[in-house]
């Protein structure tokens, strides 16, 4: 019962103090942190010991597998060589540093037990890192490094940390760490391949999401003791498995497991990335306690750990920027149109916040080690040092070096581009179809799909006092979904009908419910940006009208003429035709272009500066 009341209450403090730490708008890691330390000292609560078994197998692999599963396969391809060259070069250029400095401080310390230390120190974790980054708006592509390497480091940290370990035992050869390390990593991704064919062939035959989704939870820890009882990186197996089966979900998976999957490890990567950082803090006073009967002074220890601590940020910063120049050679990036700044590098290399594997792999040290409790310190103040110095001064580099975030404007172009592209090879498949409808079920598809991508389009709106027809819609809807809730709670109080019946009822009303809430946070978002930055895509028509200055007071003629009103303005970019858009009731802009064949119009809204070409469906 007190092993389950600390537990209660570890999830109670952490989910209460994540809540309050995002209303002030402070940082929810170093939050907990702090509040990690205080507790530790506060008489009363019990000394809490992370054990090195607990972390590595209780709480590396499902993390490493709900980042996985959410990173894009796409982007981290795209990004792998600089993933690489900090996954694993940045990390032995660390182990190797660190390890160098510790052995001149500490006298008398073997050189396999500083190298040991420098790879515990090595490898940063993105939890912090990207939780601020998004918070703060870092671009994609940083906070896509950020999080590729995290997935791969821990791998070479641990390779390291046990071949140091080894070597001190005398069961290792030097020449043999290289091998050691290829067969670790390749075997790990061999394991983390064959986990993903074996669980892509049971979900072909799957539709339950509640079986899918309790597949999911085993997946991360069988990969990881399986590939870890063969002798390879079980990091490697968990997140070649997660990266896969998160790219193939679209194919393999249902709707209704992907959704379930989806929220279930988001909730489980919430709950044990914050209570991570409030078992770092809880590690401080029995460390700091064990460290007052050690033999080194305490000036020295105080010198070995912040030295240490500017090491690991000054390694970084030396490494990021000539492999950037040397090694990456920075091409065009499409996010931004041209390349990326130095101000990114930097970024990138400040953004080097350790997290719990550090401390976790440092208990790995073995316990007869000289010097073993200073050890155990430096880890402590370095991920405590980065996590606060990085932490709180993230967001203000990010500012001062004026880095452009990504942009809501942006994505809601790009998605109303997408969802068009795919209603058009949709439409192409009606065509296709031989239908018999006297129903006239293919007039009532198409008008729903038109509907959908109406709404897309509307996002993009700036005019501030009126409302969208997808804004009317979603308003009324709500209320009627509140009445219609309220009803079937009355009808479920009665006990007349089944209470499955219900349930389903509910859930049904649920989905659409959140369908609609998800738009409207959508275009909270929209509504604070006034600009859009041309996306790049292109098409012959698109690169003969470069966009113009439209007319500055715009008005459709047609609509006055009729009588009716436009939501959203659109100009002919041949004939300077001004014409409503597709959520007016008229549609103008389209029947212009259906009259004339000219392909090209730009949104003549204040604000607005995208094109979009008719004939291929492609925004500029």
């Amino acid at each position: 019962m007190e092993i389950a009341f600390l537990l209660v209450a570890l999830a109670v403090i952490v989910l209460a103090g994540t809540t309050l730490a995002e209303r002030v708008g402070f940082p929810a890691p170093l939050a907990l942190i702090v509040v990690g330390i205080a507790a530790s000292y506060v008489p009363g609560v019990p000394t809490v010991h992370l054990s090195a078994d607990v972390v590595i197998l209780g709480l590396l692999p499902p993390l490493l597998y709900s980042a996985a599963i959410q990173t894009s396969l796409v982007d981290f391809n795209a990004n792998r060589r600089s993933i690489l060259l900090l996954s694993v070069g940045l990390v032995v250029f660390t182990t190797f540093g660190v390890g160098w400095l510790v052995h001149a401080l500490l006298p008398g310390i073997d050189w396999w037990a500083a190298l040991a230390i420098g790879a515990v120190v090595a490898p940063p974790d993105a939890v912090a890192a990207t939780t601020i980054g998004r918070r703060i708006g870092l671009p994609r592509r940083i906070v896509t490094i950020l999080e590729g390497e995290s997935l791969f480091n821990d791998a070479t940290a641990l390779v390291a940390l046990r071949t140091a370990i080894a070597a001190g035992a005398g069961t290792v050869a030097l020449g043999r760490v290289g091998f050691d390390f290829l067969v670790a990593s390749v075997g790990g991704a061999l394991i983390g391949f064959v986990a993903f064919l074996c669980v892509g062939k049971m979900r072909k035959h799957l539709t339950d999401p509640v079986l899918d989704t309790a597949i999911s939870l085993v997946v991360p820890f069988a990969t990881f003791i399986v590939s870890e009882e063969l002798h390879s990186s079980g990091v490697v197996s968990v997140v070649v498995a997660g990266l896969l089966l998160g790219h193939t979900a679209p194919i393999l998976q249902t709707a209704q497991s992907r959704i379930a999957e989806r929220m279930n490890w988001r909730t489980i990567a919430f709950v044990l990335e914050n209570t991570v950082f409030m078992l770092i803090g809880l590690q401080a006073d029995w460390i700091l306690r064990d460290v007052s009967d050690s033999s080194v002074a305490p000036s020295r220890i105080a010198l070995v750990c912040g030295l240490t601590l500017v090491a690991v940020i000054v390694l970084r910063l030396v490494w990021v920027f000539p492999v950037r120049y040397l090694l990456i050679r920075p091409g065009h990036d499409p996010e931004l149109g041209r390349k990326p700044p130095a101000a990114f590098t930097f970024l990138l290399g400040w953004a080097g916040m350790r997290g719990v594997v550090t401390l976790a792999a440092a208990f790995i040290i073995p316990a007869d080690t000289p010097y073993r409790e200073v050890l155990l310190l430096i880890a402590f103040t370095v991920v405590a040092g980065t996590l606060f110095i990085h932490g709180l001064t993230l967001p203000w580099f990010a500012r001062r070096l004026d880095v452009p975030s990504p942009d809501p404007l942006e994505d809601a172009l790009a998605r109303a581009t997408v969802l068009q592209q795919a209603s058009k090879a949709g439409f192409k498949r009606l065509h296709e179809l031989e239908v018999d409808d006297p129903h006239e079920i293919v007039d009532l598809v198409t008008q729903r799909i038109e509907q959908r991508n109406f709404a897309a389009w509307e996002r993009l709106g700036t005019t501030a006092d009126q409302e969208s027809p997808s804004e009317l819609y979603s308003r009324v809807r709500l209320e009627m979904i509140d009445a219609e809730r309220g009803r079937v709670l009355e009808i479920r109080s009665s006990g007349t009908v089944a209470s499955e019946v219900i349930s389903d009822v509910l859930a049904t009303l649920d989905v659409e419910e959140s369908m609609l809430d998800l738009s409207n946070q959508s275009r909270e978002e929209i509504r604070n940006v006034t600009a859009v930055r041309r996306t790049g895509d292109s098409c012959d028509h698109l690169a003969s009208a470069p966009a113009v200055e439209t007319a500055g007071d715009p008005q459709c003629s047609d609509c006055l003429r009729d009588g009716t009103t436009w939501v959203a303005l659109r100009q002919c970019l041949a004939c300077g035709n001004v014409g409503c858009c597709d959520s007016s009731p008229s549609r103008h802009a389209t029947a212009h272009f259906h009259d004339t064949t000219h392909p090209v119009m730009e949104s003549a809204e204040p604000g607005e500066d995208w094109r979009w070409c008719y004939v291929h469906h492609l925004t500029a």
